[in-house]
């Protein structure tokens, strides 16, 4: 593989970013709170990031709002550039999936709860959360949701998902409280699904 030129790759390091440090960070940061306190909301962070591949929109959003220098991040196929420019952009470092605070994945499915940290009784919170781009949000496979932060039971279509989502989040759930909490995103959009959601086939 041919290495990246070094004045290119700084250039695209520097691109991207907020265009507003402090205030996108802030909108980001309560849009993903909000998700994940209403789980089955769909948020739009808005056109605030415009991150290398093969980071949408909505996560590169995520990263640049809560990665800093002490938040190992994991991106499968992270290239150079990527890794510049979360470098630059947050200080944030690319670790292996063991290591991982947030982690960027192209499907949920149980061999993640092999791979990313899942926390421990005594410390749950040392948890990965799972940003993972879907096609769709209004259509496709219909789930049904249930559990804090929602009101009974709410339904949501989502395209994308793959074949193994809702077994994986049912052995998810009965990890509590330990577990990986999910943003599901879509181009500028984020959907969050904490580990205390429960998701069902509707």
């Amino acid at each position: 593989m041919v290495a990246a030129n070094p004045l290119d790759l700084s250039r695209r390091a520097v691109a991207g970013g907020f265009a507003d440090p402090v205030f996108d960070a802030q909108a980001v940061f309560s849009a993903i709170l909000g998700a994940l306190s209403r789980p089955g909301t769909i948020v739009d962070t808005g056109a605030r990031a415009s991150p290398p591949a093969p980071l949408s929109p909505a996560q590169g959003a995520a990263l640049l709002a809560l990665g800093d220098a002490d938040t190992p991040v994991h991106v499968g196929d992270a290239g150079e550039t990527l890794e510049a420019w979360l470098g630059f952009q947050t200080g944030a470092r690319l670790v292996g999936a063991a290591e991982a605070r947030f982690a960027v994945v192209p499907c949920f499915d149980r061999a993640c709860l092999e791979t990313f940290p899942l926390g421990t009784l005594g410390y749950p919170d040392r948890s990965a959360t799972l940003l993972v781009e879907v096609a769709s949000f209004g259509s496709g496979e219909a789930l049904r949701l249930s559990g804090p932060g929602i009101s009974g039971e709410t339904t949501v279509r989502i395209s994308g998902l793959g074949n193994d989502f809702v077994a994986a989040r049912r052995t998810n759930r009965a990890l509590f409280p330990c577990g990986l909490d999910l943003v599901l995103t879509c181009g500028t959009e984020i959907l969050g699904l904490p580990r205390t959601t429960i998701v069902e086939e509707a």
